[in-house]
């Protein structure tokens, strides 16, 4: 057990892959650490390993050396079943392209984690129409995500990453897919959940809209880090 101080650590983190016998480094011998309640960003060229920090840090992916720790936890160390409801219970994904399950509406999309956890069918009404309200997201409880704007699908995608009360909130490329004017409410949402809720984000991206409002830039290049800036 590590040092619980920091909601996410990397360790002298290497993520290497295989393109036939070609060995690319995503990663290379990096060492981040993420506090509690930071909105910050990763950011640089593609390739420099964005993408590949957030799916460690979620569990998703795993090292090929060093050691990733969630809330002191060494994500290395823990079963498939550990890491499977450390991931339902302590992360919360946003991705570029939403995730949503086409079949489900919006509210039983943002009320999946919560089934999956259990929690009983009151509890879960009461939290899943405080988050869509929150959102913006309301009044769309029935539509399924092909009735849905993009940046409407996102809100949801939002209100599902949040529900359950994760330690940190994992968003790829959130604002990707969405007009301006839905990439800054995104951005003005997540930002009031960061303030008011205290809930800890880590973006990847290349959208400079992000990295204005991110209060720690941390820019890769190669898999290394290049520059720390933090102006919180």
């Amino acid at each position: 057990m590590k040092d619980a101080k920091y909601i996410a650590q990397l360790d002298q983190v290497s993520r290497v892959y295989y393109q036939g016998k070609v060995e690319v480094k995503a990663v290379d011998n990096l060492d981040l650490q993420i506090n509690p309640g930071e909105f910050s960003a990763l950011c640089g060229p593609s390739g420099s390993g964005k993408t590949t920090i957030l799916n460690m840090i979620g569990a998703l992916d795993m090292p090929t050396s060093g050691t990733v720790y969630l809330e002191g936890r060494s994500l290395g160390s823990l079963r498939s079943g550990a890491l499977s409801q450390l991931r339902r219970d302590r992360v919360g994904f946003v991705f570029q392209a939403y995730n949503l399950v086409p079949v489900l509406t919006a509210y039983e999309n943002a009320e999946f984690v919560l089934a999956l956890q259990n929690v009983p069918v009151t509890e879960r009404r009461e939290r899943v129409m405080a988050v869509l309200e929150e959102v913006g997201m309301a009044d769309y409880v029935d539509r399924r995500p092909d009735e849905l704007s993009g940046g409407q699908q996102q809100r949801v995608a939002i209100a599902r990453a949040v529900v359950s009360n994760p330690a940190i909130v994992l968003a790829d490329e959130p604002t990707a897919n969405v007009d301006s004017e839905a990439a800054n409410t995104i951005l003005d949402l997540m930002e009031q959940l960061n303030e008011e809720k205290g809930v800890t984000f880590l973006f990847s991206t290349h959208d400079q809209r992000v990295m204005d409002r991110a209060r720690r830039l941390v820019r890769l290049r190669d898999g290394r880090l290049e520059q720390d800036d933090n102006s919180a």
